[in-house]
């Protein structure tokens, strides 16, 4: 059952990101797929295209808004510093967080591999010493539910690297690495793009020190010795000496 419910959201999800990727996806796919097929993806985007806002950009991550029958969307998408391909042949993979507000859906987390995946495999994330996994359709990744998205997108906000991990459908794995500079700033223009509100964990502060109480040093205070005694004026009566005995 779960995992039908899981299919059925992924199918969902399929459908957000795919328009919203549309207009990314032909830019950065012009320069790494060949001229001709880079061309059919441009044809078959370009009224996606033209609606496409870009909202600005924050180290590895850009954001942008669109426009179409349903309402604004809003998603971010950045590119890895680093693949492993194992010889696969593959378009450039991307990771996307896409807004939907009209539909109330938000933080839905995607990572296009760039090929087909293996059925069945998972694409695992690693940020930090926290692992999620995600499953698969075709040559793309998503969490299994929005819980799961909110959790991942915060664990990027806060993170500084996220390692992608998938398995073809020959069984060879591939490795991408994402820097998460900029995550954060990017996830920020496109929540007030489209009015996301979005609980921002408190910095953590550490207990106070606790020193002892403190206590003033005081001076040893030198006091004068009290002046000699001025000698008597009247001198005592000298005693008589003993008279000697008989």
């Amino acid at each position: 059952m779960a995992l039908r419910v899981a299919r059925r959201y992924g199918a969902a999800m399929n459908t957000i990101v795919l328009g919203a990727a549309a207009a990314l996806a032909a830019a950065v796919l012009a320069l790494a797929a060949p001229a001709g097929a880079a061309r059919r993806r441009v044809a078959h985007t370009e009224p996606e295209a033209a609606a496409t806002r870009t909202l600005g950009s924050a180290g590895a991550w850009s954001a942008y808004i669109a426009h179409n029958a349903t309402g604004r969307v809003c998603y971010l998408a950045g590119q890895p510093q680093k693949s492993a391909s194992a010889d696969i042949p593959r378009d450039q993979p991307m990771a996307m967080v896409t807004h939907r507000p009209a539909e109330h859906i938000a933080d839905v987390v995607s990572f296009v591999e760039g090929y087909t995946l293996k059925p069945g495999s998972a694409v695992t994330l690693k940020v930090g010493d926290r692992t999620f996994d995600l499953f698969t359709d075709g040559d793309s990744a998503w969490a299994k539910t929005s819980e799961l998205d909110r959790t991942i997108v915060a664990a990027l906000a806060r993170g500084a690297t996220v390692v992608a991990k998938g398995e073809a459908a020959n069984g060879r794995m591939t490795t991408d690495i994402y820097s998460l500079d900029g995550f954060a700033k990017a996830l920020a223009l496109i929540d007030k793009a489209c009015g996301v509100s979005r609980e921002i964990e408190p910095p953590r502060h550490h207990p106070p020190l606790h020193h002892p109480p403190h206590r003033s040093r005081r001076r040893p205070v030198h006091r004068k010795p009290p002046p000699p005694k001025r000698p008597s004026a009247h001198k005592p009566a000298e005693a008589s000496p003993p008279k000697p005995s008989d």
